[in-house]
């Protein structure tokens, strides 16, 4: 049984919500989201609060009630305050610039990787080896973040590539003689 979804989502100021025809719309001052709801859950907006319930008692439907109040908490999140996730460049050379529409990142490869920077997508460098990327989307600013990442991830022996700023590499001793 669920025990997410029987929680009212809380709707700050400046927020509006609107359900309309299985479709939920957040709108808030950082950007608007829209998100199609399960034809199993209904949800309804009492005043400053979205309430969300299952129109049964299967097992697929308690599954989708819990997980529907989720994702609108994180759109009204989204919407209001803004999800960020920031990355840190270590390497010898390794570095990183937003050019235009594009993310420059060295490293160490025999070239740099381009990565184009997506819609609804902001990707900040404040030092050469610092990502910073923020966004309405939870899941679009995870996704990207999760990409730029895979170019190099973290290796155990010097702790060099790409890595979240609150992520621990566990290391490992080098060869002995």
């Amino acid at each position: 049984m669920s025990r997410v979804g029987k929680y009212p989502v809380e709707i700050p100021a400046g927020v509006q919500v609107a359900v309309a025809n299985g479709l939920l719309s957040a709108k808030g001052k950082l950007g608007e989201l829209k998100m199609p709801l399960s034809e199993r859950i209904e949800a309804t907006v009492d005043g400053n609060k979205v309430v969300v319930k299952p129109k049964g008692n299967e097992t697929q439907t308690r599954m989708m009630w819990g997980t529907t109040r989720a994702l609108i908490r994180n759109m009204v999140t989204g919407v209001s305050t803004g999800y960020s996730k920031t990355l840190e460049i270590t390497g010898t050379g390794y570095r990183a610039a937003v050019s235009g529409k594009n993310l420059e990142i060295n490293l160490g490869f025999s070239h740099p990787v381009v990565y184009p920077v997506p819609e609804g997508i902001k990707i900040t460098c404040e030092r050469p080896t610092s990502i910073k990327v923020e966004g309405v989307d939870k899941r679009l600013v995870g996704q990207v973040a999760s990409e730029i990442r895979a170019f190099r991830p973290p290796e155990p022996y010097k702790g060099k590539g790409a890595r979240y700023i609150d992520e621990t590499i566990r290391r490992k001793e080098g060869k002995k003689k």
